[in-house]
């Protein structure tokens, strides 16, 4: 999986400029990810590839247009150090997985990356960096593909018994 790496700060009207939350479409709003900040990341993208990213990934507006871009793009993962709160859970909320890394900056541009959540850690360029435990009812939400889908399968689980007198 092939890294994406921007700096600290990396506000959601950098991922998706305000003039496309008209769109609602993840893959049409993955044709305008970055457009501006770094345009070749629309064009050049692939499913599977990672966004490694400083302080503050997500930060500005509250609304999921910049995640659905992301996960449009075929992004499935995004590690930071940290995340805007908001941005966080849209990501959970869509199916991304925000992960945080303290050591995120010393991942290269382009380098591949193993992601190992069951130890909590991630390889690249042969070193390998501690991440944060995704809590496991957050996990099985991107597990599912969203916040949607997983209630979608709950309410298809849940089965009604009544009481017998």
């Amino acid at each position: 999986m092939r890294t994406w790496k921007f700096g600290d700060n990396i506000d959601t009207d950098a991922i998706i400029p305000g003039r496309y939350l008209v769109i609602y479409d993840p893959r049409t709003l993955a044709s305008h990810a970055f457009e501006g900040t770094r345009n070749e990341f629309a064009r050049d993208v692939c499913e599977g590839d990672i966004i490694v990213a400083g302080r503050n990934f997500g930060c500005g507006s509250s609304r999921e247009h910049a995640p659905l871009a992301l996960s449009g793009a075929g992004v499935r993962i995004i590690v930071a150090r940290s995340f805007a709160r908001i941005f966080y859970r849209n990501a959970i909320n869509v199916g991304l997985l925000p992960l945080v890394c303290n050591d995120a900056d010393k991942i290269s541009d382009g380098s591949e990356l193993v992601v190992n959540t069951k130890d909590g850690y991630i390889e690249s360029g042969g070193k390998r960096y501690d991440v944060e435990p995704v809590p496991a009812f957050l996990q099985e939400i991107v597990d599912a593909d969203g916040l949607v889908e997983y209630a979608r399968n709950l309410s298809e689980v849940k089965t009604c018994t009544g009481s017998q007198s």
